[in-house]
C-alpha cells in the first residue's frame, strides 16, 4: 500500500544565484512563480511543484536532473536556442547539429543546463 500513489511530486533544483534562476525558470523557461519566500522560490511546471532552492554553495550532478517529455523535441530545441540556450554535446554520442541524439527508434533527446550547471532534458521518448 503506498500513500503516495496517485499524488504530484515536487521537484527541487539548487542554485547559488537566485535572481538569475529565477529569470532563467520564469522569464527564459516561461514557467509562472507561484510562490517565494526565504527559502525557495515556486514554479508551477504543468501542475507540478518545481521548488529553486537558494544554497551558497553546491555541486551540480553530472547526469540529467529534471527533463520535460515533448512532442516534438527539434521544435523545442530550436524554440529554445532562439531564447539563448545552448545545448550540450556528450563525447561518444552521434548528435546532430542541433544537439540532438536519437538513440533508436524515433526517440530523441537533447541536454541543456540552468544557469548553475544543473543538467536538464527535453526528449519524446
Amino acid at each position: 500500500m503506498s500513500t503516495l500513489a496517485g499524488k504530484n511530486p515536487v521537484t527541487f533544483i539548487a542554485t547559488r544565484d537566485r535572481e538569475t534562476a529565477k529569470t532563467f525558470y520564469g522569464a527564459t523557461l516561461g514557467f509562472p512563480l507561484v510562490h517565494e519566500d526565504l527559502y525557495a522560490m515556486v514554479f508551477d511546471l504543468n501542475g507540478i511543484m518545481l521548488r529553486v532552492t537558494p544554497l551558497p554553495e553546491f555541486k551540480p550532478q553530472p547526469f540529467t536532473v529534471l527533463g520535460w517529455h515533448v512532442d516534438d523535441v527539434a521544435t523545442v530545441v530550436r524554440m529554445l536556442t532562439d531564447a539563448g540556450i545552448v545545448f550540450e554535446r556528450f563525447t561518444g554520442l552521434q548528435q546532430d547539429d542541433f544537439g540532438v541524439w536519437s538513440p533508436g527508434g524515433d526517440v530523441k533527446v537533447a541536454w541543456f543546463r540552468d544557469p548553475d550547471g544543473n543538467i536538464l532534458s527535453v526528449s519524446n521518448g
